[in-house]
């Protein structure tokens, strides 16, 4: 007996190939049938008519931080809602395990990281999440069985570090007796089900201390040392960010990453490859690794986004503003000091000169601030401002627009929120984006899902792209953008039985209505462990989404069921070769 029937689907199977129409049962999690409408003749528990909707595998996103909501929101939203059925989490080189048992501090230090790095709330950090682990195999176990995604896992750099070398881990070298307890370590985690490494050599990476990261100070024999290690294990890869990954990538920075992937024999996936046809030399660039790697025998794999993540910014709270080159030290001093720093007329001056300039890579982008539109605001004095865009306020008050925008926010104390508009929402740049896409080395991705709470939701790129493929810009086809989001980074992980519809493959499937399929737009909501706040947006269109044949989402809302399943190398990946 099937357990549910969904019937008179048009089927997108995530391969790429034709769509059609068709009957498809679920029985004991897995896909049990796929014949044309009308044929089955086996009973079903449950059934619906889906004419007219679309049934594609559930999406994979490969690129997420949901390391820590899943203990507080074991339904990883938004994205379930977005018809996300899978997640791979652990990135950047951050993880909340392995913890050393022997220094409780440590998951303090772990957390004022995440919270800093990754701009998770400290409050949920410390509210929401057990941490009742030390091992990575402990912290595996601590969400088998209460997940309503599956969820995929590398181990962090930063936390193999702190664990061996403790707080010289910040700013030192490991010994050898250290360096072999740290891939022993590793293996451990590997063998436990971690998907391989991830790391950091990025800039923009400080650590609740404002150091640099652990990772950030590991030389490039330690990085080799540990993608050797991800040789010896099934169903393993390699995701590693450099300072590079924001703009251009240096020739050292090339030279490390095809060695990485080819010492591993694995793909090597970094974020994100910016699109914009006003710096037309930075896509080839960026793609010189891949081509390398190919001839060495490794595989390097850029993700993208496929839509523009609004950005929500201010200068009161740490965001990609503070990223700028010269900006960290201004915007991290108290409100008082900052608010009569950010008025000096020559400071000011200073700040646009290093924000316009070359060093500073893809935050140039952030310099255009007639452009940034008001958000809300929290004075008398800025009555009426909200909706409003920067430039036509400074030309009423006749103000250079910086100087109009920090009195703007001096006003509130510097609490008003501001969106900056993109300057590559332009013809050229959505053509590039589209040719991008084609090369074999590029994937969809990169959300940061479960990160940087309040200040951007990157989580509904997959509603929002069928949606502008199906009835706006219309770039690439139906089937193939399907094919993009499932069985492309399906396959670059090496899931075993999920991408597709095919009968006997897992039953992870989004039913969705190809006239509506859209995200909301991104509003603040505070429904984090201590009424912290974050950025949301709902699901249009989506009907309905299954994880291993299990309703989880009925009409953009959860059910509560939490049929995921922690996705642990070798079990539920087979290894992609790149030799």
């Amino acid at each position: 007996m099937l357990d549910h029937l969904i019937k008179g689907a048009t089927v997108v199977d995530g391969t790429g190939a034709p769509s059609y129409t068709a009957d498809v049962g679920i029985r004991d999690g897995r896909i049990a049938v796929v014949a044309p409408p009308g044929t089955v003749t086996e009973e079903a528990g449950t059934s619906e008519d889906a004419t007219g909707l679309i049934l594609a595998p559930g999406f994979v996103d490969p690129h997420t931080h949901y390391d820590a909501q899943l203990f507080w929101d074991p339904y990883a939203t938004p994205s379930l809602n977005h018809g996300v059925t899978t997640v791979a989490g652990g990135n950047c080189g951050f993880t909340l395990a392995p913890l050393h048992p022997g220094r409780p501090a440590d998951a303090d230090y772990t957390r004022r990281m995440m919270s800093k790095v990754e701009g998770m709330s400290l409050v949920a950090l410390e509210e929401g999440a057990p941490w009742s682990w030390s091992s990575f195999g402990e912290y595996l176990d601590a969400l088998e069985g209460r997940i309503a995604v599956n969820a995929g896992f590398m181990v962090g750099h930063c936390a193999l570090r702190r664990y061996v070398m403790g707080e010289v881990a910040v700013g030192g070298q490991p010994t050898p007796a250290q360096m072999d307890e740290m891939l022993a370590l590793f293996h451990e985690a590997m063998e436990a089900g971690a998907w391989g490494l991830s790391t950091t050599q990025s800039a923009t990476h400080s650590d609740g201390d404002g150091k640099p990261v652990a990772s950030r100070h590991a030389r490039p024999a330690e990085l080799l040392a540990l993608s050797r290690a991800v040789a010896e294990h099934e169903g393993t890869q390699i995701e590693a960010i450099v300072a590079g990954c924001l703009d251009q990538f240096s020739d050292e920075e090339i030279e490390l990453f095809v060695a990485m992937s080819a010492e591993a024999g694995r793909p090597l996936n970094w974020n994100v490859l910016t699109i914009d046809a006003a710096v037309p030399e930075r896509v080839p660039r960026q793609l010189i690794p891949s081509e390398r790697a190919r001839e060495a025998g490794g595989r390097i794999v850029a993700l993208t986004m496929p839509i523009l993540t609004p950005m929500n910014m201010s200068l009161g709270t740490f965001c990609a503003l503070n990223l700028i080159p010269g900006w960290g030290e201004i915007l991290g001093l108290p409100v008082p000091e900052r608010i009569a720093k950010l008025r000096d007329p020559g400071v000011r001056a200073e700040m646009l000169r290093r924000a316009q300039s070359k060093e500073a890579g893809v935050f140039r982008r952030l310099a255009h601030f007639g452009r940034y539109v008001i958000g809300d605001t929290y004075s008398t004095a800025n009555e009426g401002l909200t909706g409003r865009v920067v430039q036509d306020i400074a030309a009423e008050r006749g103000q250079e627009p910086f100087a109009c925008l920090i009195e703007i926010c001096a006003n509130d104390q510097l609490r008003t929120v501001l969106w900056p508009m993109p300057t590559d929402n332009d013809p050229a740049s959505w053509a590039l984006r589209a040719e991008t896409w084609q090369h074999e080395d590029v994937l969809l991705g990169g959300s940061d899902a479960g990160a940087h709470l309040d200040r951007m939701c990157g989580a509904p790129y997959t509603t929002r792209f069928l949606g502008d493929c199906l009835r706006g810009r219309k770039l690439v086809g139906l089937e193939q953008a399907v094919r993009m989001l499932t069985d492309d980074p399906a396959r670059l992980f090496g899931l075993r039985d999920r991408g597709r519809i095919e009968e006997g493959w897992h039953a992870d499937l989004v039913l969705f209505d190809p006239e509506r399929i859209d995200a909301g737009k991104a509003t603040l909501v505070h429904d984090l462990p201590g009424d912290s706040p974050r950025l949301d947006s709902r699901a249009i269109g989506i009907n309905a989404v299954w994880v291993n044949g299990v309703e989880t989402i009925r009409e953009d809302v959860v059910t509560g069921a939490v049929p995921g399943t922690v996705l642990r190398s070798g079990r539920d990946t087979r290894t992609v070769s790149t030799k």
